[in-house]
């Protein structure tokens, strides 16, 4: 049964938006639903009222749908127009990194696109999964009331990410031979090496900032992001010419440059959570070591699901270093993948978001406001995605040359444009489900959709039109086009099929298992 039948035989009667045959009224229609509606303080219950009177009236008009579109794209730029901009931030200080290299040499471009693309992507996506999984507890405990819960979440992650950094450090000590094993060139993996080496820092700086990041968007407080987020770009850019361009420190220089900016983000953040977010952060806290296995299973459930996603890119670069020509191929690729990055991290920031939206609404006992806002955000972020493969056609004659001085490189970028200008449209959906999913706590089915999709599917395909055509980059990229194709469309059949109700039953469940009462907190001394 479609979700929207389950909901239509399973609601209670509830007056719709704008009654039919009779004439709008606009003040009292504000009204009605701002106060309802709106991310809102949250109720003084585990999950707000016993009835569902406060959610969205059904929609049955235009006028309905209409005013239903206008309320959640208020509320979600609100929420991923800073998000958004601060992870575009983060995502510049990767992006400059990779300019400045790009002007020293191709090699260098070379290695550190595959130090940041395999390397520190791999470790990146593995920490963010684990992180994510705040976004489903702390999104609901903040709908439910469970503010003080807030903290105490925060901190479990930060134990768990900071272990698995631990865990991860072989994979920088052993990056040269790992990358050779791999096949790639003797020269670009030396040089990608010792650059992994020097960015191990960096890798413990998200084990603080992820976790923090989910904190401060669960409660919407998302404005003090942009600005972290901005400043360091700014700084980093500004050491990245010192260090590159006027003390002449070459690839050891922009590894510290990374280092430096990392942990500028990470630790404003902490700042900020303990000097100004009071309800949600009550201190250190014994209680962030209760029942942190069940938290750690969560956390590796949501870590499988995301980093199939980003390993599956990934992959896409390792296959292509060892087609013929690997420094053109690593490279042209490398560029077109920084490109569609941008747009990425874009929805990256509503895919946040949306999880917010969904998981506040669950946590409130809003069935409906979830499912609304999850039609309006694909909706928005399907234009948006269409817009921006409109532009990438335009210029993709000229937009290589940001990145690099060969002109045989520009050719080769120019050539990959339109699966760019494709990716970035199916890009523009795929996030925002999985926002969804996170949202809604749905981390273990979506891993096992990724795998079929990426790993059974997709990847079989790009070696297959990679390897044995001539199609060479273009069929690499076109078998990761078809397993994205793929995802995306079972994610938006199993959403289009949920039942929003027993969504709400299920994050009341989690409430009660992971929530407690602010007296039970117990403070380190």
């Amino acid at each position: 049964m479609a979700s929207g039948q389950a909901i239509s035989n399973q609601s209670p009667s509830i007056p719709t938006l704008a009654a039919r045959g009779s004439p709008p009224q606009p003040a009292l229609l504000e009204v009605e639903v701002d106060g309802t509606a709106e991310l809102h303080d949250a109720p003084t219950t585990v999950l707000g009222p016993a009835d569902i009177d406060a959610d969205y009236p059904p929609v049955k008009t235009f006028q309905d749908a209409k005013v239903v579109c206008l309320l959640e794209s208020r509320k979600l730029w609100s929420i991923a127009g800073p998000i958004a901009f601060n992870i575009l931030c983060n995502y510049g200080v990767n992006s400059f990194t990779n300019i400045f290299v790009g002007h020293i040499g191709d090699v260098e471009l070379s290695a550190v696109a595959i130090c940041l693309n395999v390397i520190a992507n791999f470790s990146f996506g593995f920490l963010l999964g684990m992180g994510s999984a705040l976004e489903t507890l702390c999104g609901q405990a903040f709908g439910a009331g469970q503010i003080h819960m807030l903290g105490v979440y925060m901190q479990r992650s930060w134990i768990i990410l900071l272990s698995a950094c631990v865990l991860l450090l072989p994979l920088y000590i052993y990056a040269t031979p790992l990358l050779k094993l791999l096949g790639q060139e003797h020269d670009i993996a030396e040089m990608a090496g010792r650059f992994t080496l020097q960015i191990i820092p960096q890798m413990f700086s998200l084990a603080i900032n992820f976790p923090t990041q989910k904190f401060l968007q669960a409660q919407s407080r998302v404005g003090v992001l942009a600005y972290i987020g901005f400043f360091a770009l700014v700084v980093h850019i500004i050491v990245l010419y010192l260090f590159i361009s006027v003390f002449k420190w070459g690839l050891a220089g922009a590894a510290l440059a990374y280092d430096i900016s990392a942990w500028a983000i990470a630790l404003s953040q902490v700042i900020y959570v303990m000097g100004w977010c009071k309800q949600g952060w009550k201190g250190f806290s014994w209680l962030a070591f209760k029942d942190i296995w069940g938290f750690v299973k969560l956390s590796i459930a949501s870590a499988i699901m995301l980093c199939l996603e980003i390993w599956y890119f990934m992959t896409i670069i390792v296959l292509t270093g060892h087609l013929e020509e690997p420094v053109i191929a690593v490279g042209s690729l490398s560029i077109c993948m920084n490109i569609n990055g941008w747009e990425g991290m874009l929805f990256i920031g509503i895919n946040a978001a949306m999880s917010v939206r969904v998981s506040n609404e669950l946590g409130s006992r809003h069935p409906r406001a979830a499912k609304y806002s999850v039609i309006v955000t694909v909706a928005e972020s399907l234009m948006i995605g269409i817009v921006s493969a409109i532009i990438i056609l335009a210029t993709k004659d000229h937009f290589a040359v940001i990145f690099t001085d060969s002109v045989r490189m520009q050719k080769a970028v120019s050539k990959l444009a339109y699966l760019l200008g494709i990716t970035m449209i199916l890009n523009s959906v795929q996030p925002v489900i999985s926002g969804v999913a996170v949202g809604g706590g749905w981390q273990a089915l979506v891993a096992y959709i990724n795998l079929f999709s990426y790993y059974v599917i997709g990847l079989p395909l790009g070696f297959v039109l990679g390897y044995r055509t001539d199609l060479k980059v273009k069929g690499i990229w076109l078998g990761m086009i078809f397993g994205t194709l793929l995802q995306t469309l079972i994610l938006l059949y199993v959403t289009y099929k949920t039942n929003w109700y027993k969504e709400v039953e299920q994050a009341e469940e989690r409430m009660r298992q992971w929530g407690a009462a602010p007296e039970e907190l117990v403070h380190m001394t």
